[in-house]
C-alpha cells in the first residue's frame, strides 16, 4: 500500500481524481466494473470509544467526533474490467443485486478510508463469495429499497435473513432538489469522498481501492422508524445520533480493484 498523503489545498473532484490515480499505478487494476445506483448515505454519530473495540484499524475522527453511516444502493452489471461479453457473461448469477453497508471511517498508515462492520446483500451467492476473496463481513438479506430520484418518498426495508434484524426508514420527498458536489471541506465530503476500504477476516486484513467520479449528491430528510438490525449487532446504535443523510443517483461506472495484504 502506498502512503500518499492528502493534499492540505484541493479543488473539486481532486480527490477523485487522486483516486483514479492510484488505482491505475498498481498492476492488474481495475479488477471490476459495475454501476452503482440510487445511494443513500445515512450518517450517525457514534460514541468512539465502544466503536473502536470493534474496529481493528485506527478510527478517523471529524473535529473529536466518530461517524458510522448506512449506504444503501442497487450494484447493476458487474462485471470484470477486461475480458468482453465472455467474461460478463460468466458473472451474471452475482452482477446485479442490492446492497446496505454499515461502515465507519479509518486510517491506516498515512492514507485514510472506510472500514465496514457489515454488509447486507440480496444476493445469496455474493454475499458467500465477499468473505474468501476480499475479507468483507457480508449476510443475506432481504432488501427492499424504494430510493428513485423522481420518488415523493424514501421508503426501504431490510431484513437479516438469519436472525431476522430489522432496519426501516423513510423520508423524502428528493425529486425536486439540486444535485451538486459536496462542498470542499465539509462533513458531508469528509463521509461521502472515500476511495479506499480496509477489511478485517480473522487475522488477514486486506485493502481495495474504488475509483468514480465526485459525488453529485442533496441532502434529504430521513427518519429510521426502526434499527434491530443494528442495535442487535451493535449495542451503542441505541445512543447513536443521526446527524444527516445524502442521496445520489450514482454512476453508470465505477471501478474496483483487487485484495491487497494490508
Amino acid at each position: 500500500m502506498t502512503d500518499t498523503p492528502e493534499p492540505s489545498v484541493r479543488s473539486t473532484g481532486e480527490l477523485s481524481q487522486a483516486a483514479g490515480r492510484r488505482i491505475r499505478s498498481s498492476w492488474g487494476e481495475p479488477l471490476f466494473i459495475a454501476g452503482w445506483h440510487q445511494v443513500l448515505m445515512i450518517h450517525f454519530e457514534v460514541d468512539a470509544v465502544a466503536l473502536q473495540r470493534m474496529v481493528p484499524f485506527p478510527l478517523e475522527l471529524h473535529e473529536g467526533r466518530a461517524f458510522v453511516s448506512l449506504v444503501a444502493f442497487s450494484m447493476r452489471c458487474m462485471r470484470p474490467y477486461r475480458g468482453g461479453k465472455m467474461s460478463a457473461w460468466f458473472f451474471r448469477p452475482i452482477a446485479t443485486h442490492d446492497f446496505l453497508n454499515v461502515r465507519t471511517y479509518v486510517r491506516c498508515g498515512s492514507e485514510t478510508g472506510i472500514h465496514f462492520l457489515a454488509e447486507w446483500l440480496s444476493s445469496w451467492l455474493a454475499a458467500k463469495l465477499g468473505p474468501a476473496t476480499f475479507g468483507l463481513p457480508y449476510r443475506h438479506g432481504r432488501l427492499e429499497l424504494e430510493h428513485d430520484w423522481g420518488s415523493t418518498i424514501i421508503r426501504s426495508r431490510v431484513t437479516d435473513k438469519t436472525d431476522g434484524g430489522l432496519l426501516e426508514y423513510e423520508g423524502g420527498p428528493i425529486g425536486r432538489k439540486e444535485l451538486e458536489p459536496c462542498e470542499i471541506g465539509s462533513l458531508e465530503e469528509w463521509l461521502m469522498e472515500r476511495y479506499t476500504a480496509f477489511n478485517s477476516a480473522g487475522r488477514s486484513r486486506r485493502y481495495f481501492r474504488v475509483w468514480h467520479p465526485p459525488w453529485v449528491q442533496c441532502t434529504t430528510s430521513i427518519s429510521v422508524t426502526e434499527k434491530s438490525l443494528l442495535t442487535g449487532n451493535w449495542p451503542w446504535f441505541q445512543q447513536a445520533r443521526l446527524v444527516g443523510a445524502n442521496f445520489s443517483p450514482g454512476f453508470d461506472k465505477v471501478w474496483m480493484g483487487r485484495p491487497h495484504a494490508v
